[in-house]
């Protein structure tokens, strides 16, 4: 049967209202490990934990907010989507935030769509020195690992397309090196072929074939999270997050 009606998704928020309370800053009940939300997002990490949660930042313009994960390693704290994106399906799909971090020491940012989330969210990747640990089978996005060699630029990263996720970190690094209190404009694009596109402040930096999966069952949801990786509470200021697709009408 025909169908017809609205054929694009659209989610955008621009940060304007209420986050999720810091347990040791504010004084709130106690929270379980994920169960909240954030406009059209989940908030999902160790929200059990004290120092995590999303807050309003009023000494920034534009309307902002501080994603704050744990001082634990791949603790922390994600705003996301449900898995709810087919590539075959749905694409182009696009993701956009505009970030920045406070400082840049003692953290994992990943910026982009996963095919894997928890109400305890762990980082869909985790990298040292000049190797990526790709946790989640289905990911594309941006990446920065202080404990990489080079930790504090922006690094492509890619899984679960026909053409193998690269582990080796001096392939997916960008020319972008993130700078605290800098804000980073991130784009990816994900083609309905898998093809995808990495833009860093409107530039392009990787344009990779056969990078996204291309089975229509593998949903994927939008992430934008922060992640500890030794005893330093980690954070990731939002100012927006922009996601497109179109809609699935096989289903």
């Amino acid at each position: 049967m025909a169908q017809a009606g609205p054929g694009k998704i659209r989610i955008f928020e621009d940060f304007t209202g209420p986050g999720y309370p810091i347990l040791s800053v504010h004084a709130v009940n106690a929270a379980s490990s994920g169960g909240s939300n954030l406009g059209p997002f989940d908030i999902l990490g160790d929200l059990a934990d004290a120092d995590a949660g999303v807050v309003r930042v009023d000494t920034l313009s534009g309307g902002v907010v501080r994603i704050t994960g744990t001082n634990e390693a791949e603790k922390g704290c994600a705003l996301v989507t449900s898995l709810m994106f087919s590539v075959p399906n749905m694409g182009p799909l696009v993701y956009e935030a505009r970030v920045q971090g406070q400082v840049l020491t003692a953290r994992n940012y990943f910026c982009g769509f996963a095919g894997t989330i928890a109400d305890d969210m762990a980082p869909p990747a985790a990298s040292d020195t000049v190797t990526h640990t790709l946790t989640a089978t289905d990911q594309i996005g941006f990446h920065i690992d202080t404990s990489l060699t080079a930790g504090t630029t922006w690094h492509c990263i890619y899984n679960g397309g026909t053409k193998t996720g690269d582990t080796v970190s001096t392939n997916t690094v960008s020319t972008r090196v993130a700078v605290a209190g800098e804000w980073d404009v991130l784009r990816v694009q994900i083609d309905p072929d898998g093809t995808v596109e990495w833009l860093i402040n409107g530039e392009r930096e990787f344009k990779i074939e056969n990078a996204a999966t291309v089975t229509a069952t593998d949903l994927l949801a939008a992430v934008t999270g922060t992640w500890g990786t030794t005893t330093t509470i980690t954070d990731l200021d939002a100012d927006y997050v922009l996601v497109t697709a179109n809609r699935d009408w096989t289903v």
